[in-house]
């Protein structure tokens, strides 16, 4: 959290970008052996906005994905989410969200490598946006050859993405995130980072930032 501290107040003096923070929680459940559902909701505030520091919610996600592994190291699911954004401000529509998924993961030593393919439909009342989206992601204990409860591990990786609708150029953003990761118990992780957004950045470019933390549940 020093971390997250030091970039707030450095944007903060530069009079540059948008700060969020956004935490979440999220409940796995194992349905069978190669089969789980995954709810979560999570809550996004402004930190900065506009060369101002205050906090005022943007918007609440309900989320679930229904997970199916098709390997050892791989997986397809299909999620839903719902975006409240209506309640915080009045200009702004509710989102619809549909989500097909792949997922791989490899471990050939202490480092997990994570592939992640992504195809979303931004469904509003407005307009419909569809997002393709790629994340690379490492992991990796900070001590030992595997986490036990107690201890820390590293969770980095970047994102990219490639927004189009109808009438409009398509947009392309990329992300970086970092969290460090805690073993609470068995079945319990909590997630603590920073991640950087790099939006629009081939027209329009902006910077944002989001301050994350996330409570996870295995069941």
């Amino acid at each position: 959290m020093i971390f997250s501290f030091l970039i707030i107040t450095n944007l903060t003096a530069q009079n540059t970008s948008t700060v969020y923070t956004e935490p979440k929680i999220a409940v796995n459940y194992n349905v069978t052996s190669g089969y789980k559902h995954i709810f979560s909701v999570a809550n996004r505030s402004f930190l900065y906005k506009d060369n101002s520091n205050y906090i005022k919610a943007r918007h609440i996600d309900l989320a679930h994905f229904s997970e199916l592994s098709v390997r050892d190291n791989q997986s397809l699911a299909l999620g839903i989410l719902y975006r409240f954004r209506t309640v915080f401000d009045k200009s702004t529509e509710n989102e619809f969200r549909i989500t097909q998924q792949y997922n791989k993961k490899h471990k050939p030593n202490i480092v997990r490598y994570g592939h992640r393919l992504r195809a979303e439909q931004r469904i509003l009342s407005s307009i419909t946006a569809h997002r393709f989206r790629y994340r690379f992601t490492v992991d990796f204990p900070l001590s030992g050859e595997n986490v036990d409860i107690g201890e820390f591990y590293l969770v980095a990786g970047t994102e990219a993405l490639l927004s189009a609708k109808s009438a409009s150029k398509p947009v392309y953003d990329q992300r970086f995130i970092g969290n460090l990761g805690l073993l609470l118990a068995k079945g319990t992780k909590l997630h603590a980072g920073i991640d950087y957004r790099h939006e629009d950045y081939l027209e329009n470019s902006s910077n944002s930032y989001l301050v994350t933390s996330s409570l996870i549940f295995s069941l």
